[in-house]
């Protein structure tokens, strides 16, 4: 179950960390109703996350697959180009990622 409330944490940074802008300094309502209650849900869900699992392999997986999916949704929705450069440090984080759940002992499946 843990790995399905570290998702849940993952999409709703996502969504709220998405809605900042559009939240226009906390000025909008409705998207920083978003922002305000993505985070809290987020941190919640990764509060459940590390009743079993180490904080570092959580925080790396978590920290790690939400730049990925940020960077995603600011191409996707938000116009935003990513260079060579950009793709190259997005692609080793989520090597690095793959790295801590397919070899990492820290990591229980």
């Amino acid at each position: 179950m843990h790995w399905v409330y570290l998702l849940i944490a993952i999409v709703a940074e996502v969504i709220a960390t998405s809605a900042l802008k559009a939240s226009a300094e906390f000025t909008r309502l409705l998207p920083s109703i978003v922002v305000v209650v993505g985070y809290l849900t987020a941190f919640y869900f990764l509060s459940l996350t590390l009743r079993t699992l180490p904080v570092a392999i959580v925080y790396a997986m978590w920290s790690g697959i939400g730049i990925a999916l940020i960077a995603l949704v600011g191409w996707l929705f938000l116009k935003q180009s990513l260079d060579a450069a950009a793709l190259l440090g997005i692609g080793l984080i989520v090597s690095g990622v793959l790295v801590l759940n397919v070899f990492s002992k820290s990591v229980s499946h």
